[in-house]
């Protein structure tokens, strides 16, 4: 049983260090392919084709991309919000300052290398118990 035990403890320790450290991997290449994003003040307005951001980019040129009702609503359903802006690109906005795929394998990643510390910790506390 203790033999059982020891083996559980430790395929639970690699696993949560190998797997979180391979998505914190996937994460930090996410994360530099998602590039820089700037805060900019954007003006809702209506279009032909609906809710249109419209701002002003740091070359002074006006910029705009479409908005969904969703992303409207999220923003409080201001005319005037703030959103984020990719830096050195034309029309690309978004209403977060980060990419939610980049988040969610920063939180899968602290998660699985929490199970291994976890583990970790449990099997030390085996060895010692068992003397």
């Amino acid at each position: 049983m203790d033999s059982t035990l020891d083996a559980v403890v430790e395929i639970f320790a690699r696993a949560g260090f190998g797997l979180g450290a391979l998505i914190a991997g996937v994460a930090l290449v996410l994360f530099l392919l998602d590039g820089t994003w700037v805060p900019v003040q954007a003006v809702v307005e209506e279009g032909e084709h609906g809710l249109l951001a419209r701002w002003f980019g740091e070359d002074g040129a006006v910029n705009e991309a479409p908005l969904s009702a969703h992303d409207h609503a999220e923003l409080g359903g201001r005319d005037m919000v703030e959103v984020y802006a990719r830096r050195g690109w034309m029309n690309r906005m978004r209403t977060t300052p980060g990419s939610p795929a980049v988040r969610a394998a920063k939180l899968l990643s602290l998660g699985l290398i929490g199970v291994g510390v976890v583990a970790l910790i449990t099997s030390w506390i085996l060895l010692f118990v068992r003397g």
